[in-house]
């Protein structure tokens, strides 16, 4: 049997491919043999008696059906697990997520003149502190504010018009003195 470690070699630099892609037809070995040149072992790709063999595949279709699945929710219980459940999602991440959440809503609020600057700043440091764990905790806490802020501001105008009421009941009564001691 005849040596074809150099048309092998030859044939993988014409055809840009490695040597365990190199095909050459067994029938014709004597023929190759005589090739000793690159111009040569491409006249002979050209004739079909050195091919190249084509890419094994690699399928991944398994792949794709598992991790479908996968964003079901299957495969991913307990005993599937490798990592902590920091090294999984970090909880880092996860404050990241919620702070940047609250944020977010304070700043529209705030923009939307919905709420003013300074129930914003309390807000913003309290969201700061791990005062809310979530949205819905955020906005039940802005509206008790609200609410709060609008009692005290109705009970000041009260208290506002009650004063100026006496002060005008003080200004007519003083007024009427006056009448009387000029009388």
């Amino acid at each position: 049997m005849v040596s074809l470690k150099l048309q092998k070699r030859l044939a993988a630099s014409v055809l840009k491919c490695g040597k365990r892609k190199i095909w050459l037809d067994p029938n014709e070995i004597n023929e190759i043999s005589l090739a000793n040149s690159r111009r040569n072992i491409a006249r002979l790709e050209k004739d079909g008696l050195i091919m190249k063999k084509p890419t094994v595949v690699h399928s991944r279709s398994r792949v794709r059906e598992r991790n479908k699945a996968k964003s079901k929710g299957r495969h991913t219980g307990i005993g599937k697990r490798r990592g902590t459940a920091n090294a999984r999602l970090p909880f880092k991440v996860l404050w990241m997520r919620r702070t940047r959440v609250l944020r977010r809503l304070l700043h529209k609020m705030r923009d939307a003149k919905k709420i003013d600057k300074h129930i914003y700043h309390a807000l913003y440091l309290q969201a700061k502190g791990n005062q809310f764990k979530n949205k819905r905790v955020l906005l039940e806490t802005i509206h008790t504010m609200k609410s709060e802020q609008s009692k005290v501001k109705a009970l000041a105008d009260q208290a506002e018009a009650k004063k100026s009421r006496a002060r005008a009941r003080l200004a007519k009564r003083a007024s009427r003195e006056q009448k009387k001691s000029e009388q």
